[in-house]
């Protein structure tokens, strides 16, 4: 794994930033009655992807990546189940749910990966 120098040469970090804007996007659409319920929530979940990826790695070590990357992946589960509950409770139109399903499904997948990478490397 090579050492990259910012959180920002990240493709997962940039990937997770689109999904988090995307977030924003379609929380526009929600029904201003989920402003401090559903929508709220699924913003937040949005927001800590990215700054775990960011925070885990300024850490000092890989260990504490990896920790920082798992809350990520668990932002990520978060964020995936509160947009199938809008699916449910017809919140978004559907074409806007496979959308933010499909892109937090890919982040997903390759913070697992990373998770992986950052377990397997030796601590420098």
């Amino acid at each position: 794994m090579t050492a990259l120098r910012s959180y920002r040469e990240l493709a997962v970090w940039e990937k997770s930033m689109t999904l988090a804007r995307s977030v924003y996007t379609a929380a526009e659409m929600m029904p201003k009655k989920e402003e401090y319920r559903l929508t709220s929530q699924m913003i937040r979940a949005a927001i800590s992807i990215p700054a775990n990826i960011a925070e885990g790695h300024a850490r000092a070590t890989r260990k504490d990546y990896a920790h920082f990357v798992s809350i990520s992946r668990g932002s990520t589960a978060e964020l995936e189940t509160l947009i199938l509950l809008t699916q449910q409770c017809e919140l978004l139109p559907d074409r806007t749910v496979e959308e933010l399903h499909a892109s937090a499904e890919e982040v997903g997948r390759m913070l697992r990966r990373l998770h992986e990478r950052l377990k397997q490397a030796p601590e420098n």
